[in-house]
């Protein structure tokens, strides 16, 4: 939203000291008609609206940190207000301050309960606005409409079944006005699918440059085909497992019992109808088509279609608003100390750049990648590491040096890793996103409008420093530079490049039209064609081919069966999205959350200083996450103030 960063003032559009939607009926009720006679405070309560967009891109309230692809530096793990989604996934919700509580709006989740009440208040009053179009006035109004439909999603995505507000709350609502019972897990899906309907024609196809972030056609169809997605997969579909003995005060069933294989037909329906449009609107998989930076043009040069492929890789978030993105976050404080690309980030060492060397300022260096992330990228043959023949599973782990400069051989990796340098097995011979996603020993950074040689040891050139940054440190010894725009600087906001977070790019589209059309047919070539769109621009092979291959599969053929197929398109999803905040809730919609989200977090010992100290697996954290933990507790003040609540399972 280009033109809405929070251009909210502190007018009756706020809800004051409200802090429920159910059961406080805010003081301000019948003033807040006055504001809606201008356009400017019309478009300032739209704003408002925007603003309970949950803040993924800061560090410590964001959900993309849930699941196994980050930890924090480990001196900040048992402060309560930090790293909320990583106390989570250490077992450590609670249901008398949940973490990133949407319901209520607790330990750093936004109040999305009140937010569909400012959207009601929005749409009951804007048509009183008198210097705006029916054209203008019908387009905010479905932004609205839609906007209230995805909040209710996305409790529904934490909660399972929700409270449905059924009339807008005034001073003269009755108890039983206010205090409502949750519906049934399909009654949400087809209240929310209902008012995504009613917004979708009304909306712009696309915005314009000067409303960029706003809903149109183009964001709300990919956003509906996201829901119809989670409607079909099986932790919403005929979850018996999980949920076979929650019921209602009636003794019915909240989740279906049954799996219904037509919900995919429905989902691939949206999705086609999303891409559709979406292409028609000039979108599609991002291409960098500018000149490289200056420290890579002779990589470019001897390395011409790899570096190609890297760049088209590194920069694809942080370039802004670009071809693949279908909707994104801009609301970002350029003020605000809590972005994952300040966290994320490395300090400049001494003899690079313009000499603003190891300030913290918006460099954090302390979100890391785990370890698993290491190994879940394909080799170059795009194949899982376990399961490549010609890659040397066994011996991963050996300590090895790159070509050198002068040697032949080096032309392949010439950009992506620095020459005649110690690493190990692992970190060679891997696919083209593991290198531009990831901050490895004997690869190379870029940022700060540098390219950085890496090492990752301790004293070394991103890695843990005794002497200058005891606190900021990437505990694993590996490091995610993909939310890290490479000519992002330190020590001020004004040096740090801008760029909207993704919630849903093209990408996502093709591949969730992949799974789809697997999950009702099973596979085909136009599964493969779909899943090789993504595949073809990260470098690697076609899925159809490595796999056929007994040379190079180790299960040959796994994706001509459903199942087989079904991890493999998990996987591609993993690594594409790696770091996005999809992994978490892919591995939760396939009920797959308890199994890979409950072992430790490993990573190399951060403090050695060569490579026989450096790589030394350690555990980092203990991690617990129970079927208990897939839906969140409802707060126990939520639960004592409406007594028709029941709550989720195990809470």
């Amino acid at each position: 939203m280009k033109s809405l960063k929070y251009l909210v003032v502190a007018t009756a559009i706020s809800l004051g000291s409200c802090t429920k939607y159910l059961d406080v009926v805010p003081d301000n009720t019948l003033k807040l008609e006055d504001i809606f006679t201008l356009k400017e405070d019309a478009y300032n309560a739209l704003a408002k609206v925007y603003s309970y967009l949950p803040n993924d891109e800061r560090t410590h309230v964001t959900t993309w940190t849930l699941g196994d692809e980050y930890v924090g530096r480990l001196d900040l793990n048992n402060t309560t207000s930090n790293l909320r989604a990583i106390r989570i996934m250490r077992g450590l919700q609670s249901q008398t301050n949940p973490q990133l509580g949407f319901w209520s709006g607790s330990e750093g989740g936004k109040p999305l309960y009140i937010a569909i009440r400012q959207a009601d208040v929005f749409l009951a009053n804007i048509d009183k606005v008198k210097d705006m179009s029916e054209m203008e006035i019908a387009d905010w109004k479905a932004q609205v409409m839609f906007l209230k439909a995805y909040f209710a999603f996305l409790l529904v995505q934490q909660y399972g079944p929700i409270v449905i507000p059924e009339t807008t709350a005034s001073p003269e609502s009755t108890k039983e006005e206010l205090f409502l019972p949750r519906k049934k897990v399909e009654e949400c899906f087809t209240y929310i699918l209902d008012l995504m309907n009613q917004a979708i024609p009304k909306l712009n196809e696309r915005a314009t440059s000067n409303n960029l972030g706003q809903i149109d056609q183009v964001a709300a169809k990919a956003i509906k085909a996201r829901v119809l997605f989670f409607r079909a997969s099986p932790f919403f579909n005929g979850n018996q497992e999980y949920f076979g003995d929650f019921m209602d005060r009636d003794g019915q069933p909240f989740f279906p019992m049954q799996a219904n294989n037509e919900k995919w037909q429905e989902a691939l329906v949206a999705i086609n109808d999303a891409i559709a449009t979406a292409e028609a609107n000039g979108l599609g998989l991002y291409k960098f088509e500018k000149e490289p930076f200056i420290y890579d043009r002779p990589a470019f040069q001897e390395n011409t279609e790899r570096m190609k492929k890297l760049y088209d890789l590194r920069m694809l978030i942080v370039d802004p608003w670009n071809k693949e993105l279908v909707w994104g976050n801009s609301n970002l404080d350029y003020y605000n100390q809590g972005e994952l690309a300040h966290s994320t980030n490395i300090r400049l060492p001494e003899g690079y750049g313009d000499g603003v060397v190891n300030t913290a300022a918006y460099s954090w260096q302390w979100m890391a990648a785990t370890y698993a992330m290491a190994e879940r990228y394909y080799t170059e043959n795009g194949l899982p590491i376990e399961e490549d023949l010609t890659y040397d599973y066994n011996n991963r782990h050996e300590i090895i040096r790159t070509p050198g400069a002068a040697d032949p051989a080096y032309t392949h990796w010439n950009g992506y890793m620095q020459p005649g340098a110690e690493t190990i097995k692992l970190y060679m011979n891997r696919e083209p996103r593991f290198y531009a996603n990831l901050g490895i020993t004997a690869g190379y950074w870029r940022a700060h409008a540098v390219r950085i040689n890496t090492m990752m040891y301790g004293n070394s050139h991103g890695g843990y420093n005794s002497s200058q940054h005891t606190t900021d440190f990437l505990a694993t010894g590996i490091g995610t530079q993909k939310m890290i725009h490479p000519e992002s600087q330190s020590n001020a906001w004004q040096r740090t490049i801008k760029f909207p977070y993704p919630i849903v790019r093209m990408a996502d589209l093709y591949l969730m039209k992949a799974e789809a059309m697997n999950e009702h047919l099973g596979p085909s070539q136009s599964v493969y064609d779909e899943i090789n769109k993504v595949r073809d621009r990260a470098g690697v092979p076609k899925i159809e081919v490595v796999w056929a291959d007994p040379t190079l599969a180790k299960t040959v053929n796994k994706h001509k069966t459903k199942e087989g197929l079904r991890d493999i398109i998990l996987q591609e999803r993993a690594i594409e999205f790696a770091f996005e905040g999809i992994h978490f809730w892919d591995m939760w919609r396939h009920k797959r959350a308890t199994s890979a989200f409950s072992s430790p977090v490993w990573g190399w010992t951060h403090t050695g200083t060569t490579g026989n100290t450096f790589f030394v697996l350690e555990v980092k954290q203990q991690r617990r996450f129970t079927i208990t933990d897939c839906l969140w507790p409802i707060s126990l003040n939520e639960m004592n103030t409406n007594g028709q609540l029941i709550q989720n399972p195990g809470w």
